[in-house]
């Protein structure tokens, strides 16, 4: 008879633990059986990285400055190669009541500043430059934002895999204290047993809930960069254990320093300061004032009585000399900004290396450690726990050993969904030129060339 129970009892045991079984596998094949699960009951609507960009590309206000920013180079440009207006007015000369003079002279004038050497061609050339640089700060806020996108929906994925596994081992963890406390209950177990069991299961339910936690601060992160701040919590679509991305380090650098948007919005500001230092070396060369006018002239020509002289016309042509003012400060300044942009192209490209480096070192340790996990740890620690268990059903191992060799298989396979995220940060960081935080305000190209001197954008009708 004690062995009739014993028998039952251990069939008991290992009902439950087979039950647990089958969630205790890798993540990819843990979440493939929940999807088919879940497409058997009611297909549950799924967000995708592609839904989550076209998001991004449509909602993130950056997007929306960084095109503000072309319309008002355009309008610099459109400004700087304005004509000057003409100046029209009224002329007086010799006012006087004298019986002779008998008021003066009174009439209009015209006057008109001619652009020479081609000044307002080379203007429009600095703006139009500047205009390019605007545009090329639209596309590398478009990759800002479309690499912000994934690196948020990686850290969300994964806060969602994440929760998936410690809700498994919260699971297994709540039947195992119920499977100690039959176990005390019958003599097979004792108390330290099953406090074990407790504890293990409290401490399960703590790590699920800093898990959920941590997928709603994932998600608050991913709604607001896609700028859609009240996106509700969706599931989304795809895995991490995907495809996983191989980078070679030399082709990387290569096409970071070659293509990367930073590196041609420098390489357009020099072409920008060139332009803007021969505008400011052109503004010596006086430009032709001219003007023309035409006066009535009430004064007679002889005693009183005979006729006024009547219609008068009058021209002027003049050139400004630069004596004093031959811009040299103004020249001094441009070329000191051709200097400062031509060393900012330095800049740019040791500063993409340097942020390059310790980006690939993760990306390599994150790399071979997917690798190692995939094709070693996983599978080993899998087999161990699989081993326990076929002892315990054999009353070869305790039960503790069984919990043991459970836990560190899903404490592997939580250290397994952090280096895939961090596999894929470092992936997509990398293929997207090193351009992150897609909230930040964008590049104001136009800022320093409207305060570049000689190459300012007159007001309308100034002379």
């Amino acid at each position: 008879m004690m062995y009739q129970k014993k028998t039952l009892l251990v069939l008991f045991i290992a009902l439950i633990i087979t039950l647990a079984t089958p969630t205790i596998l890798p993540a990819q094949d843990a979440g493939s059986a929940q999807q088919a699960g879940t497409q058997a009951t009611a297909p549950e609507a799924k967000l995708t990285i592609e839904e989550l960009e076209q998001m991004a590309l449509q909602r993130n206000p950056t997007l929306a400055q960084a095109q503000a920013d072309v319309r008002a180079s355009e309008g610099r440009k459109i400004q700087a190669g304005l004509y000057p207006n003409p100046v029209v007015g009224y002329e007086g000369r010799e006012i006087s009541s004298g019986p002779i003079i008998r008021g003066g002279e009174h009439g209009l004038f015209v006057q008109q500043t001619i652009v020479t050497f081609g000044k307002l061609g080379l203007s429009r050339k600095v703006f139009a430059q500047e205009q390019a640089q605007a545009e090329s700060v639209v596309a590398a806020q478009r990759q800002r934002v479309v690499n912000s996108v994934r690196l948020a929906y990686y850290e969300a994925l994964g806060a969602q895999e994440l929760v998936q596994v410690r809700s498994e081992l919260a699971e297994i963890a709540r039947k195992a204290v119920q499977t100690s406390g039959q176990l005390l209950n019958v003599g097979q177990a004792d108390q330290p047993d099953m406090l074990e069991a407790i504890v293990e299961a409290q401490r399960a339910d703590l790590d699920l809930a800093a898990a959920k936690n941590d997928q709603q601060r994932a998600w608050q992160q991913l709604a607001a960069t896609v700028g859609n701040p009240a996106l509700p919590v969706t599931p989304l679509a795809g895995s991490l254990a995907g495809p996983l991305p191989q980078i070679n380090a030399q082709g990387a650098l290569s096409r970071l320093l070659r293509d990367s948007p930073e590196v041609k919005l420098a390489e357009q500001g020099i072409t920008r300061a060139e332009l803007a230092l021969k505008r400011a070396q052109l503004e010596p060369r006086p430009n032709i004032q001219v003007g023309a006018g035409l006066d009535y002239n009430r004064e007679l020509l002889g005693e009183v009585g005979s006729r006024p002289v009547g219609w008068e016309g009058s021209v002027q042509v003049g050139v400004q000399i630069p004596i004093f003012d031959r811009n040299q400060g103004n020249v001094k300044a441009a070329a000191a900004e051709l200097a400062h942009a031509r060393s900012e192209l330095d800049r740019i490209r040791l500063s993409l290396r340097s942020e390059f480096a310790p980006v690939f070192r993760d990306y390599s340790d994150a790399f071979e450690s997917v690798e190692r996990y995939q094709k070693g740890i996983l599978p080993q620690a899998q087999k161990a726990y699989d081993l326990y268990f076929e002892k315990y059903r054999q009353m070869a191992a305790a039960y503790p050993q069984v919990l043991i060799a459970q836990r560190t298989l899903f404490q592997l396979r939580e250290n397994y969904v952090m280096n895939l995220i961090k596999l894929r940060e470092t992936g997509t960081e990398i293929q997207g030129f090193l351009l992150v935080n897609g909230l930040a305000a964008p590049i104001a190209p136009g800022e320093p060339a409207t305060v570049s001197p000689g190459v300012e954008v007159r007001p309308a009708g100034a002379p």
